[in-house]
């Protein structure tokens, strides 16, 4: 395997490279949209914001199939086997085909119950919130597949693929937003509606590229008709079992943001709003972060289907350690120009001025974040799941639910308690898995 003959850190960087820059340009178009939605009004960017979550802890469960037949294609890869690898590719893409119709029915039905979560004295930013969610529900079939589709050849490696695919598709996101919501080029003016429908438009167009990539040969993975519409219920098996685990500890991860934006909205629009700037700047680096992640996950998997042992140890420390000076640069740089990152998003000048304040602590939180985002992704590809399930569920309880609310409300330290305690939660589950990747448990596992 060639990952053996060569130094770590190339094979990390030419992974990891191409995936930085693909996910963060996902999350720099949300956050862009979030700074043409932000100068609607604060309510407008409450309501998207939440609604936004709502799509992303739907996603959590169809993580359980992009992770569950990653982790099984990457053992397959490691040893050459390109048939099964392909098959179980084929297979997760009929799952996520039937998972999208009742994934319609959630967002267009469901949505509205779920943001009462606002407050009742902010009726506007829950209008705003049911439109964004119930035009992009128009779309579901097509956004599912695709974020199947890249998120498992991401997984297997083909990072410069899946780059290309969403550089493409995110820059067409952010002119048809940028069109649709205040109407320039001819479009008419549709604010949040506007909104969704350039989401799904470049999305679904997204979808079409990725297939041609697919059944072109020019991916390391190729999609076959006959895998997709054939069911095989022991792959199925192979994928639930992998997969759950994944799907559990990330929508328990979800519910947890869920749980500090549900505190934050207690607290009034101006914490809200400034909650969901904040996490518009987490998403673009923790998507960053997650390609080193993810790199991680690839080259470890690779080399223990390749039964070298050494190799994914040393590449998933050396993985940690570039994510580590790359997250010491993120934060200084947030701190540097924290006033100007969140004027960026809105005009209104309370959330400017209470932004700025507690911003600091968003920047350094980046660095026990970026490296527990690198260790989880080594344990993923040693098929570690059920560990990182029962992680993230303390986890949550404990910090996310408990001590937040303790901090926020009980000792009055308001969004500085919220983000303080994601620090601290981060902090703890980077030594737990750096100790669990030292025990070597994949010796004792086989995901066959």
């Amino acid at each position: 395997m060639s990952s053996s003959k060569t130094s770590p850190l190339k094979d990390i960087l030419k992974t990891s490279l191409p995936a930085v820059l693909d996910l963060s340009s996902q999350t720099i178009t949300w956050l862009v949209e979030a700074i043409f939605i932000g100068h609607l009004s604060a309510a407008a960017l409450a309501g998207v914001g939440i609604a936004l979550q709502i799509i992303l802890l739907t996603f959590t469960v169809v993580l359980t199939f992009v992770v569950g037949a990653s982790v099984i294609i990457l053992r397959y890869l490691g040893q050459e086997d390109h048939w099964n690898a392909n098959h179980v590719f084929g297979q997760a893409m009929f799952i996520g085909a039937v998972m999208s119709v009742f994934i319609f029915v959630l967002w267009y039905f469901g949505g509205t119950q779920l943001l009462t979560i606002i407050r009742e004295d902010e009726p506007l930013a829950r209008v705003y919130g049911e439109q964004y969610l119930q035009t992009v529900s128009m779309f579901s079939f097509f956004i599912v597949l695709n974020f199947i589709a890249l998120g498992i050849m991401r997984m297997s490696g083909d990072t410069l693929i899946t780059m290309k695919v969403n550089l493409f598709t995110n820059a067409l996101h952010m002119f048809l937003s940028f069109s649709m919501i205040f109407g320039y080029f001819g479009f008419p003016r549709l604010e949040a509606r506007g909104a969704g429908l350039a989401a799904g438009i470049a999305h679904t167009t997204a979808a079409f590229l990725t297939l041609y990539y697919l059944r072109s040969r020019k991916s390391v993975l190729f999609l076959s008709f006959r895998e997709f519409t054939t069911v095989n219920f022991a792959t199925f098996k192979k994928l639930f079992k992998l997969g759950v685990p994944t799907t559990i500890e990330q929508l328990v991860w979800a519910v947890g943001q869920l749980i500090l934006s549900f505190y934050a909205a207690r607290m009034g629009i101006v914490v809200l709003a400034t909650h969901q700037v904040f996490l518009r700047i987490q998403s673009v680096l923790t998507m960053a972060f997650t390609g080193f992640g993810l790199a991680s996950m690839t080259l470890v998997g690779k080399n223990l289907g390749a039964q070298n042992e050494h190799q994914a140890i040393t590449t998933g420390r050396t993985t940690a350690r570039v994510a580590l000076i790359a997250a010491v640069l993120i934060a200084v740089t947030i701190i540097l120009f924290r006033g100007q990152l969140v004027r960026a998003f809105t005009d209104n000048m309370d959330v400017v001025s209470f932004g700025s304040k507690v911003i600091v602590v968003l920047a350094l939180i980046q660095i026990p974040k970026a490296v527990n985002i690198v260790f989880t992704g080594n344990l993923r590809g040693s098929a570690d799941m059920v560990w990182l399930m029962w992680l993230s569920i303390a986890s949550v309880f404990i910090f996310e639910t408990v001590a937040a609310y303790i901090l926020a409300f009980v000792f009055h330290f308001s969004l500085y308690g919220l983000w303080a305690i994601q620090g601290i939660d981060e902090s703890w589950r980077f030594l737990m898995n750096y100790r669990r990747f030292r025990l070597k448990k994949w010796k004792k596992r086989n995901i066959f």
